[in-house]
Formats: structure tokens, C-alpha cells, sequence
């Protein structure tokens, strides 16, 4: 069962597991293993098959390149809050030469582009217990930010969860 909340609600809570989407529109051979490696630092990586997309924004009078897009299953070795996931993503983001463009007119170079699709969160320990481990609740959360899912982040998804997720 999948339960939608709102980032912004979450941002202290600890989170143990993660479903991201990554894109890259430009240089995407160099910028995703890259930031598949700096994941694979946090924990432990799986990833869904890297699909190539046209950027669907794109028109006839502003043709863009075509995406790489991947989703990865990352079950962290320490749990981390919400909020400090997102910075550890803006900054690996910036290590991918990311330029954030404000200008909708022009053809936009993502570098690497990074998502949270999906948590778990850490269970609350127990104040009767003196145990400092953390287990995943069962459901994942979904960030209604990102609801309903883009195509591409549901096939990936959908390729996680056939490969146990």
C-alpha cells in the first residue's frame, strides 16, 4: 500500500530506504555512472534499465535533446533525514556540473538530475528499549510532488519491484 505525502511534511524524518529517478540530457555516458557511484557510496544501489526519452517539453520551434532517464532502489547504510537527502542530491547534482537555466526559451543542458520518487522511513525505536537500529516500515511513501509518475519512472518502478524491490 502507497501512501502520498507531501515533502515538505517529512523533511526531519529519517529515511532508510529511497526510489529515485535520474536524468541527463547531455553528456549522460559520463554524468549517470558517475552519480551512480556517488550513490553507491550511501548504501546499497539497484537499478532499473536507462531509457532514453524525447524531453517532453520539447516543440518544433524548440527542439531539445533526448533524455536518459534510470531509476535506482538505494537502501541506505545509515539512515538520513528527508531535508539532508535532498541537499546530498543537490550537491551531487552541482558535482555533475549541473547549471540550473531560468530561461524556459532555451534548450536546457541537465547534466544529471536527480528525484525522489519513493521513501521508507526508519521505524520510531521503542523508548523501552535500548536497541539503536532502525527497520523499514513496509509501505513506501510516494512524494505527491511527483505523483502520478512519468512513464518512464513507472516502467523503472515497475522493473524494481519485478526484481524485489
Amino acid at each position: 500500500m502507497l501512501t502520498q505525502c507531501s515533502p515538505e511534511t517529512l523533511q526531519v524524518q529519517p529515511v532508510v530506504e529511497v526510489v529515485l529517478a535520474l536524468g541527463s540530457n547531455y553528456q549522460a555516458d559520463k554524468y549517470l555512472p558517475l552519480a551512480r557511484q556517488r550513490l553507491a557510496a550511501l548504501g546499497e544501489v539497484r537499478l532499473s534499465t536507462a531509457f532514453q526519452n524525447p524531453d517532453f517539453t520539447a516543440t518544433t520551434q524548440l527542439p531539445k535533446p533526448d533524455y536518459t532517464n534510470q531509476c535506482v532502489h538505494l537502501t541506505l547504510t545509515t539512515p538520513i533525514s528527508l531535508q539532508q537527502l535532498h541537499q546530498t542530491f543537490k550537491n551531487l547534482e552541482g558535482d555533475c556540473n549541473r547549471c540550473r537555466q531560468t530561461d524556459l526559451n532555451q534548450v536546457r543542458r541537465v547534466t544529471m538530475d536527480i528525484d525522489i520518487l519513493l521513501i521508507k522511513l526508519a521505524e520510531e525505536k521503542n523508548s523501552l528499549s535500548n536497541k539503536s537500529t532502525f527497520k523499514p516500515m513496509s509501505n513506501w511513501i510516494v512524494m505527491a510532488d511527483r505523483y502520478p509518475f512519468k512513464a518512464h519512472e513507472a516502467a523503472g518502478i515497475e522493473e524494481l519491484i519485478s526484481t524485489k524491490l
